[in-house]
């Protein structure tokens, strides 16, 4: 057994921050933005696949120590509604990833219990990726460890946008009134309401916006950017942003 505190040098060789995290506070769901992929390649004279091909090695690393930490969730930003918008052979190999990383990691995922869920729009999705998916999600559902929640051609805008047409749909028919939608209610028309709202979103690269993830569930979640591209962000980066959140002050517009 780990103690309450600990410290995570000792826990990860790699670590030389020495950070201290009380394990009996650390955010339930955590929610990655990972961004800077291609400009990783970029800067080291590469393709921007192979930005993607590093960033799916750090998506194990981070989901390990995730799992390691006690945290219920982990919701992973790997593909926006919007960047469908980029380079056709770019798209195809972003595509495949989702297969590649469970063909590789499922094995691992199912060993550390992890139970694998995916949130987006199915439609324009390559059947291959879509397959490698539900595999997946079919193959741990019974596991109930940490969640690893994909959002895959997600968008946010698009998911409140739904979740309103569904509740106009109900009072049209006259099953519900008007009167009767509260914010509990929407919520529970979002795509990630039964794992709670996130209490800590990472975003990587440098970028200092919420591009379209989860715009209602985040709205008193703990920010926290860093200027690491994705591929290079470590476990000690993750632990950082835990520690950096275990020392707020989360008063929910309270005083």
């Amino acid at each position: 057994m780990l103690n309450k505190f600990t410290n995570l040098t000792k826990m990860n060789k790699e670590s030389n921050q020495g950070v201290q995290l009380d394990l009996s506070r650390v955010p339930k769901h955590v929610a990655i933005i990972m961004d800077g992929n291609g400009r990783w390649a970029k800067k080291r004279g590469l393709p921007r696949i192979a930005g993607h091909r590093e960033g799916m090695k750090v998506v194990r690393k981070i989901v390990r120590r995730a799992n390691q930490l006690g945290i219920n969730a982990l919701t992973m930003y790997a593909f926006s509604t919007e960047n469908w918008k980029r380079p056709k052979p770019e798209v195809e190999f972003i595509m495949k990833l989702p297969e590649q990383f469970l063909v590789t990691y499922l094995p691992e995922l199912i060993e550390e219990n992890v139970q694998v869920r995916i949130m987006g729009e199915e439609e324009g999705v390559p059947s291959y990726t879509l397959k490698a998916v539900h595999e997946a999600v079919e193959r741990t559902k019974h596991n109930d460890g940490l969640i690893l929640n994909f959002a895959l051609n997600y968008g946010s805008r698009y998911e409140i946008t739904s979740a309103v047409r569904k509740l106009a749909l109900e009072v049209e028919q006259g099953n519900l009134r008007s009167e009767d939608v509260n914010e509990k209610m929407i919520g529970s028309y979002m795509m990630s309401n039964d794992i709670g709202d996130p209490e800590l979103l990472i975003r990587t690269s440098g970028e200092i916006r919420l591009s379209n993830f989860m715009l209602w569930q985040l709205a008193y979640t703990e920010l926290w950017f860093t200027d690491v591209y994705w591929p290079d962000f470590s476990e000690a980066d993750f632990d950082s942003a835990i520690h950096d959140y275990q020392n707020r002050g989360r008063r929910f517009g309270g005083v």
